[in-house]
C-alpha cells in the first residue's frame, strides 16, 4: 500500500482538526491548503509532489519567522505565542534538518571543489551548496555558514 502523500496527509490532519474543533489547527492547515492549491493552479496539476508541498510549508515557515520576530521587536506576546504554536504545526510537516556539522562538512568539501577564497565567491559556493543539501537545510542558516567559513 502506498505511503499517504504530504498534500493528502494535510488534508486528512486539517478534516481531523475540524472534527475535533480545533481551530487554531485547522484554519493553519486550511490557509497551507489554500496555497498549495494556488501553487497547483500555477503549475497546471491536479496534485503536488511533496517537494512542492514542503517549498509551500517553507515559505510559510518564512512568514512566520519573520511574524515571530516581528512580534518580538514590538513586544506583543500574543503575536509571538500565536506564531510559535504555527511553527510547531508547519515543523510537524517538513523533513527533519540536517545536523550543521554535516551542513558544514558539505560546505568546506563545497569551497575546496570551487576554489573559493573570499566573499566575493559566495554566490558561487552558496549554488552547489543548495543544490547538494536541496530541501533537508534552512537557506539562511546555510548562507550565515557559508559566510563565516569563506572568512575563517
Amino acid at each position: 500500500m502506498n505511503e499517504l502523500t504530504l498534500e493528502k496527509r494535510i488534508y486528512n490532519d486539517y478534516v481531523s482538526a475540524l472534527k475535533s474543533k480545533d481551530k487554531e489547527r485547522a484554519q493553519l492547515l486550511n490557509f497551507i491548503r489554500a496555497a498549495m492549491k494556488y501553487i497547483a493552479i500555477d503549475l497546471k496539476k491536479d496534485v503536488l509532489s511533496d517537494e512542492e508541498v514542503i517549498s509551500v510549508l517553507k515559505k510559510n515557515q518564512k512568514q512566520l519567522t519573520e511574524t515571530k520576530e516581528s512580534g518580538i521587536a514590538a513586544n506583543k506576546q500574543d503575536i509571538i505565542v500565536k506564531a510559535e504554536k504555527e511553527l510547531l504545526i508547519i515543523a510537524e510537516y517538513l523533513p527533519q534538518p540536517m545536523a550543521e556539522a554535516q551542513l558544514i562538512k558539505i560546505i568546506d568539501q563545497t569551497i575546496a571543489e570551487t576554489g573559493a577564497v573570499s566573499q566575493k565567491d559566495m554566490g558561487k559556493v552558496m549554488k552547489e551548496v543548495l543544490a547538494k543539501v536541496g530541501i533537508s537545510a534552512d537557506a539562511r542558516k546555510t548562507s550565515a555558514l557559508v559566510k563565516e567559513r569563506l572568512k575563517a
